[in-house]
């Protein structure tokens, strides 16, 4: 699979680029990316709920009234779930909400959300550009020059590059990652997917490198 290579103005360069079948091509696995963004919204909560329960809050060590004789409903403690002010029955409690999923199903998943991205044509490779510093309107020239103002878009970068970050950071909907790190969830949640040319060979050498790790 060939696609364009374009300059930061929008324009074509004249140069293309092969996309490896094998991670841009395939018949995308639904379910796969159903466990992987599950499991990444999972992984994000913090799991510290918590809300007291009868034993846990305070007071009510004395009975309210007596046991019989006053026509109402007999009661041991004002801290009862029953009243107000009382403890919650089966209240939540701290808990880790993290869930692990195989190497091969995460690979899977990330290789379907790249290919659906391929399909719905919502791809572009960009040449590698950064800024002599932060400038967030530069960034937004680059957005202009794709049609991409107020979309979503994903920029895929190589390596680690804080110039760029910076001046896509305070930009609505925009998020800058480095290649290795972009998940399943972050690869789907976008209208755009900007990838920088160094950042294709980065994704091509991840998958390889936890291929063998798999294997």
């Amino acid at each position: 699979m060939t696609l364009d290579i374009y300059k930061i103005d929008g324009s074509t360069s004249g140069e293309k680029i092969d996309l490896t079948d094998d991670i841009f091509g395939i018949e995308p696995n639904d379910h796969a990316i159903y466990l992987a963004v599950k499991a990444y919204l999972a992984n994000q909560r913090q799991g510290t709920h918590k809300a007291k329960e009868r034993a846990e809050v305070r007071g009510g060590g004395r009975k309210p009234w007596r046991q019989k004789g006053r026509g109402t409903a007999r009661a041991g403690t004002t801290r009862s779930p029953l009243w107000v002010g009382g403890g919650r029955i089966f209240g939540p409690r701290p808990r880790d909400y993290r869930q692990k999923l195989p190497k091969k199903l995460k690979r899977l998943a990330r290789k379907s959300a790249l290919s659906y991205k391929v399909k719905d044509e919502q791809i572009r490779i960009v040449e590698d550009f950064t800024f002599e510093q932060p400038k967030t309107q530069e960034f937004a020239k680059i957005l202009e020059a794709f049609n991409a103002q107020g979309k979503r878009v994903l920029v895929l970068t190589g390596s680690t590059d804080q110039v760029v970050y910076k001046s896509g950071r305070n930009i609505p909907k925009v998020k800058v990652l480095e290649a290795r790190k972009a998940s399943t969830y972050d690869l789907l949640n976008n209208q755009m997917l900007l990838i920088q040319k160094s950042a294709v060979e980065e994704i091509v050498k991840t998958f390889e490198e936890n291929k063998e790790t798999v294997n």
